[in-house]
């Protein structure tokens, strides 16, 4: 154990653009002794850490994921041995990313760390797929949800009543799974089922996949064009708007101006 411990950084990648991480961010990833990662920073980004330094430690593609506490534990237990550790994020650290919960930890245990914000999904897809998250013409607030709430609470957390009476645009991240469940919740709570509505699926990734529809069809368009995770739901006025620029817009896959991308 060395004698000092050394700083953890808390860093957010982006939404998975490598010309999209900070200049901070990708300092440290460059001088880094371990980068303790997720699958959210994206394949670029992750191909340019040396495998030697790099730690996996989100899900699997045979469905098993790293628990929380193993990731607290891991980050302290390489700081006090004096690596500084990289706990790189997709987005930004604190919004929905458990950066929270790290932070805590780590003072808690008397490990020094700094955060590194990052550019979050929840502004940078809906951008680049060409939908202002607030428009004077439309809509002049914005929500930011969770879709995939932890499982071991009793209840959501979640009021999409009062979310569906503000009538400014809403935006759930990780919600493609229980996307019948909230636009479902959504329409029982009085908004529109002609409410426009855009999936955005690896925003920035060269295979970025775009979809729109209606508070009423956008399941169904959901399957048509398989959108998976990781992807945000943009529901509001304002996702009617990227019909206006999608034939103009050069951050995009081949697409047309309703299913949006093709997937290679």
């Amino acid at each position: 154990m060395a004698d000092d411990p050394a700083t953890v950084y808390l860093v957010g990648s982006g939404p998975g653009d490598p010309e999209l991480l900070t200049v901070k961010a990708k300092r440290l990833l460059s001088t880094a002794d371990v980068v303790l990662h997720d699958k959210l920073p994206g394949p670029e980004i992750l191909e340019e850490i040396p495998e030697d330094k790099r730690e996996d430690v989100g899900k699997r593609a045979d469905g098993e994921w790293t628990p929380q506490e193993y990731t607290n534990r891991r980050l302290v237990e390489l700081a006090e041995a004096g690596q500084t550790v990289v706990r790189l994020k997709g987005g930004d650290p604190f919004v929905f990313g458990r950066g929270g919960e790290e932070m805590e930890h780590l003072a808690a245990n008397d490990i020094p760390f700094e955060v590194v914000p990052g550019i979050t999904s929840a502004t940078a897809a809906p951008g680049v797929a060409g939908i202002p998250l607030t428009h004077r013409d439309h809509v002049s607030s914005v929500s930011f949800v969770t879709g995939h709430e932890d499982p071991t609470k009793d209840e959501s957390a979640v009021d999409w009543e009062a979310l569906a009476d503000t009538g400014g645009t809403l935006v759930v991240l990780m919600g493609v799974g229980k996307l019948p469940l909230y636009t479902q919740a959504l329409r029982d709570a009085g908004m529109a089922p002609e409410t426009p509505v855009a999936l955005v699926e690896r925003a920035t990734w060269s295979e970025m996949t775009v979809a729109t529809g209606t508070l009423d069809s956008i399941v169904e368009v959901r399957d048509a064009a398989e959108i998976e995770p990781p992807a945000i739901t943009v529901i509001g006025d304002v996702a009617a708007t990227r019909e206006d620029v999608v034939e103009f817009l050069l951050n995009r896959s081949d697409s047309d101006p309703h299913h949006g991308g093709r997937k290679p």
